[in-house]
């Protein structure tokens, strides 16, 4: 099963590479309580279509680069 993840693009300096901020809740495990967790991810974007503050959908591939993880699959 491939996993895929929704995130909000923050930087396309890169060529290529988009740095994706992915936010999640986890369960607090003493208090109970909801926070907010967020993570930056490197995505592949091929054909640089990625703009600041698009919505994208992340899928996850084999490593890219170093730190690449994840590909673009579509700009929601």
């Amino acid at each position: 099963m491939i996993k895929s993840i929704v995130g909000k693009v923050l930087s396309n300096k890169m060529q290529k590479t988009v740095v994706v901020l992915v936010e999640r809740r986890v369960l607090h495990p003493k208090y109970k309580k909801y926070i907010k967790r967020r993570t930056k991810l490197y995505a592949h974007d091929e054909k640089n279509e990625a703009k600041i503050g698009d919505r994208v959908m992340l899928i996850e591939t084999r490593p890219l680069s170093k730190t690449k993880r994840w590909r673009v699959s579509k700009v929601l």
